[in-house]
């Protein structure tokens, strides 16, 4: 069902790691399901885990949110996602940016993008450094994709100089550095992506600030969002 003549409502939640959290959008944990057509939109910030090894139960779960969810389920990757086969599909142009579309309504957003959604810009970069990388198996449980290549950095920064550095929300798996030690105690990152996310934030015009990856539920300095079971609209 399409919606005409009102603006999209977008929403925005943690990770789902396939079936391990998918749940959270069933109608009991978040009813507003009820009220959405596909013009709605749900983000997950990274990690959403259902293009993995198409087993029957990732099928399931793919053709339940395309068919028995109301909404059009967007996603940025995180570091637990099979890069061979997201890389497998191929890439179209939505919404002002690059995706790879899952199905009719389940779209990747891809890194370094800058997406128009309802009346919004939308500035997205997925990927983050897996700790538990020593005990996962290359090209089965664990790709070394999992970090943006030099390629989709430049890529980055170059649609944010056309969108003259301004847009109105950011969408990312991990966060920027100098929010790191406000979701992980006493942590060390190896990562130049926080690195990088902090060069984009001194410079970036933007609202709000959405990440995953920490499994955490809190705003820090009323500007940046880690999310995980929470579903929070955007309303503004």
């Amino acid at each position: 069902m399409r919606r005409t003549g009102t603006l999209s409502r977008i929403f925005i939640t943690g990770d789902t790691h396939g079936d391990m959290s998918i749940n959270k959008l069933s109608n009991k944990t978040f009813p507003e399901n009820k009220k959405l057509t596909k013009d709605d939109f749900v983000i997950i910030c990274g990690d959403f885990g259902l293009v993995w090894d198409n087993s029957k139960s990732e099928i399931y779960w793919r053709d339940w949110l395309t068919n028995n969810r109301n909404f059009t389920t967007l996603f940025v990757d995180g570091n637990h996602e099979s890069f061979f086969l997201l890389n497998l599909y191929p890439i179209s142009e939505w919404n002002g940016g690059k995706v790879h579309k899952i199905t009719d309504s389940i779209i990747h957003l891809i890194r370094g993008e800058v997406y128009t959604i309802g009346s919004k810009k939308f500035f997205v970069m997925g990927g983050a450094d897996s700790v538990d990388k020593l005990r996962r198996i290359e090209g089965v449980s664990w790709w070394k994709e999992e970090l943006p290549s030099y390629i989709e950095y430049e890529n980055g920064l170059s649609n944010l100089e056309k969108h003259g550095w301004k847009v109105d929300y950011v969408i990312t798996h991990t966060c920027p550095l100098k929010v790191f030690g406000d979701v992980v105690e006493n942590g060390k990152t190896m990562s130049d992506l926080e690195k990088y996310l902090d060069n984009i934030d001194n410079s970036l015009e933007f609202k709000e600030w959405y990440f995953g990856h920490y499994h955490q539920d809190k705003w820090i300095n009323n500007k940046y969002r880690v999310i995980y079971n929470d579903i929070v609209e955007i309303i503004s």
